[in-house]
């Protein structure tokens, strides 16, 4: 009934004029053109998905059986027939070799020459340290004093001299260096003029400081005054430590930097 109500009521006679919601504007952001520039730089064909154009193998050409094994150069056919002719041939049963042929040479005599005319060997020196006669030579055993018959025994080897001096040099400028480091950071005294103007120039640094606290307003009630007042004060309490400092001690020393 309530539905029927509605559907007669007399403000649906009316002509209604549709109203079409307002599309906002498409959001472009103001990075777009840097970004869409990064891109086509860093873009590369291989980078992803491989080349952009590779030649798709022929089905033709299939692996095979034993394609990928090595094989031998082919032989050539007058190869063999060179290697057997450098190859001598074997002699036949009706060859005889030379026979007969006698030298005039007398070897008795040419040996007795020899050992007259030739240099006598001279024998090997040999060390025995065993009963049973075991040997050894004595040229390389070390018990030979060959080492001090020469020229440059007990001499100083030219690289230990040359080292040395080195050594000796940079020790030398070591030395100099630290002897000018202590000259250069020795005490220096302070007369009597500079002690009194040093003191004078601190007692007038105290009066303007205690002046300018003596400005301060009596109520410190913030924050920036009390801070003001504790940095015046320990100001205050540094000059007055050096000034008693300076008047106690009448000779003061000054290390140089």
């Amino acid at each position: 009934m309530t539905a029927l109500c509605a559907q007669e009521s007399i403000y649906n006679l009316l002509p209604r004029v549709e109203e079409k919601p307002i599309k906002l504007p498409r959001y472009i952001s103001t990075f777009r053109p840097s970004v869409k520039h990064e891109i086509e730089e860093n873009r590369a064909p291989w980078k992803t998905m491989g080349p952009p154009k590779i030649e798709v193998p022929s089905p033709k050409s299939f692996l095979q059986k034993h394609s990928k094994e090595p094989k031998l150069p082919h032989r050539k056919r007058d190869e063999g027939r060179k290697r057997l002719l450098t190859i001598p041939s074997v002699p036949h049963l009706t060859d005889h070799p030379l026979m007969g042929i006698q030298s005039k040479k007398n070897f008795i005599n040419t040996n007795a020459a020899d050992v007259i005319m030739g240099v006598a060997k001279k024998p090997q020196r040999v060390c025995v340290d065993t009963r049973q006669g075991n040997k050894y030579l004595l040229e390389t055993s070390g018990l030979v004093p060959k080492y001090i018959n020469k020229k440059d025994y007990g001499l100083t080897p030219k690289y230990v001299i040359k080292r040395n001096e080195e050594v000796k040099r940079a020790q030398e400028e070591y030395d100099a260096y630290v002897k000018e480091t202590l000259r250069q950071k020795a005490m220096k005294r302070l007369s009597d003029e500079e002690r009194e103007s040093l003191l004078q120039g601190l007692k007038k640094n105290w009066e303007e400081v205690h002046h300018e606290f003596q400005g301060l307003s009596v109520d410190i009630d913030t924050l920036p005054k009390k801070i003001r007042k504790e940095r015046l004060e320990s100001q205050m309490k540094q000059l007055e430590h050096d000034i008693n400092i300076i008047e106690k001690h009448k000779i003061i020393y000054i290390a140089n930097k």
